[in-house]
């Protein structure tokens, strides 16, 4: 699906999977952010995305005036999960607006799980 943007001097057309694309790598820019997620219908577990797959972790959609991104993301247990979602929000509507020139309306940020990383043992 596409997005288009139309001014005097003619239109510009950006597919949406671009945008899910750059939304996702922005996302993943963020501290504490372990990786984008999708949930599997049939049995309903949440699985970890690899890079090459970000853009499954990100649903848009578009109104007459606006943006609206929809995030599902894994956090690193232990990090603060508020202020991950506050620092993603305000990363991914900057990125997304500066990048593509549209207005985003609206972040939402969905957590669907949290990473716990594993102590690295000693060798001795």
């Amino acid at each position: 699906m596409f997005i288009t943007v139309k001014n005097e001097l003619g239109a510009v057309t950006i597919d949406k999977e671009v945008l899910a694309k750059i939304a996702g790598l922005a996302a993943m820019d963020c501290y504490g952010i372990v990786g984008m997620a999708a949930k599997n219908v049939k049995d309903g577990l949440v699985y970890l995305l690899k890079k090459e797959r970000i853009t499954k972790g990100v649903r848009l959609s578009m109104d007459k005036t606006s943006l609206k991104i929809n995030l599902h993301i894994i956090v690193e247990y232990g990090t603060n999960i508020t202020a991950i979602a506050e620092t993603l929000k305000s990363n991914v509507k900057y990125k997304v607006e500066e990048q593509s020139g549209l207005s985003v309306g609206q972040v939402n940020v969905f957590i669907e799980g949290v990473r716990i990383n594993k102590p690295k043992r000693r060798r001795g």
